[in-house]
């Protein structure tokens, strides 16, 4: 006899990420992969793991690799804390929950705030994992419609009544949007007339390339905010280690979440990375990663000015590790993504990070990532790409 499984009805709403299945064809032998938002792998402070690694087994052994708290290793959340409060927030170190990687924290403000069916407003586009952590909790997702500077304030009315409203205001993954301070205002001074929570991912914040942007938007709702943060993108993705920054009456069910969740993050690595930062280290080892990423950002602003055909729009991102493209109405990036495989570059097709009917009116867009290309393959990468959109427009005229 067979033995059934039964699935619980929030399985079907578990799909693969999009992106990690395309990064599988950037295994392929010749292809540019402009696709994964990876941080480029030469910048991870090796050594200065190492030292910390050894200064950790040396001096607190036992203690490391020991269970742990589930709010997560004290001067670890101190400094956070820290660090959050020179940008403007005012944090308790008790209200900083150590997670397995900023993703976890998106599961767990799923768990604690979506009901099935309750509504929850997102950016368009926003970011793809978040919608994989939130759909097994049955929600329905509301668009919050905006332009180049980001969500328009005005469209918040139609998420009133929401349980909260997703935010990347820096860099945003995919579109590299960077939101003004006056447009922060806004939105802070929007949510807050009509009662509506924001939850606030700020996973590329530190790697701005001419200018810091401006304060979170939490620092002007108070109560009315959880912030998430990671060490993913300046530190080593590897160690998976982020954080949530939640109001003191939220906390306590987010700490629950975690504890059924993983009991805590690992330990060991926490103290590692706080070894690693307590000093200072972040202050010169980011402005490195700053200034390459912002060559190879350079890099390919020129290689798709000189490279993709009329009709075709893009916008340089002032940090972070995206490029937005729109393609001319009519084509599918979607459709196009083996072509471009077969030609030797890979791409993120844009559709994925909609939601509704949006998904299908964006089906021209795509997202690139330069952070861990260097600067002759991005060029190789982007002409390959262009030749590919060039035929696809030929082909489309000659049926017109």
């Amino acid at each position: 006899m067979t033995t059934a499984w039964t699935m619980a009805r929030r399985a079907a709403r578990l799909n693969p990420s999009t992106i990690r299945e395309i990064l599988k064809l950037t295994e392929l032998p010749g292809i540019v992969s402009l696709a994964g938002g990876l941080p480029a792998a030469d910048g991870f402070p090796v050594d200065a793991m190492r030292a910390a690694t050894e200064r950790v087994l040396r001096e607190q052994p036992r203690e490391a690799l020991q269970y742990a708290a589930s709010e997560g290793y004290g001067p670890l959340r101190e400094w956070v804390a820290g660090e959050l409060a020179a940008q403007g927030l005012t944090v308790d170190a008790a209200q900083v929950l150590i997670t397995t990687g900023s993703q976890q924290g998106l599961d767990l403000v799923g768990k604690v705030l979506i009901d099935p069916d309750s509504r929850v407003a997102v950016e368009s586009p926003t970011y793809l994992g978040a919608l994989q952590a939130f759909a097994p909790f049955e929600p329905r997702f509301v668009a919050v419609e905006g332009d180049d500077e980001g969500p328009d304030p005005a469209a918040l009315t139609a998420a009133r009544g929401a349980r909260f409203l997703y935010l990347l205001p820096n860099f945003q993954n995919p579109s590299g949007r960077c939101l003004s301070a006056a447009r922060r205002a806004a939105l802070a001074d929007a949510a807050t007339a009509i009662g509506l929570p924001v939850v606030e991912d700020n996973p590329y914040g530190e790697l701005w390339f001419d200018a810091p942007p401006p304060p979170p938007i939490s620092a002007r709702l108070g109560d009315g905010a959880v912030y998430l943060g990671s060490f993913s993108k300046v530190l080593a993705p590897g160690l998976r280690l982020g954080y949530v920054v939640a109001p003191k009456a939220l906390y306590p069910k987010l700490l629950q979440a975690k504890q059924a969740a993983d009991l805590h993050t690992p330990g060991f690595n926490q103290r590692i990375v706080y070894e690693v930062v307590r000093d200072g280290f972040l202050h010169t080892h980011v402005p490195a990663i700053r200034a390459r990423y912002r060559t190879q950002r350079d890099a390919m602003r020129a290689a798709l000015a000189r490279h993709l055909p009329s009709g075709c729009r893009f916008n340089a991102p002032a940090g972070g590790m995206f490029f937005w493209v729109t393609l001319p109405q009519g084509l599918d990036a979607t459709a196009l993504l083996p072509r471009a495989v077969e030609a030797g570059v890979a791409y993120v097709p844009g559709a994925p990070f909609f939601v509704g009917d949006a998904e299908a009116a964006h089906a021209n867009t795509l997202r690139l990532s330069f952070v861990t290309v260097p600067a002759p393959l991005i060029e190789q990468g982007v002409r390959a790409l262009g030749g590919v959109l060039a035929e696809a427009l030929a082909a489309q005229e000659a049926t017109q």
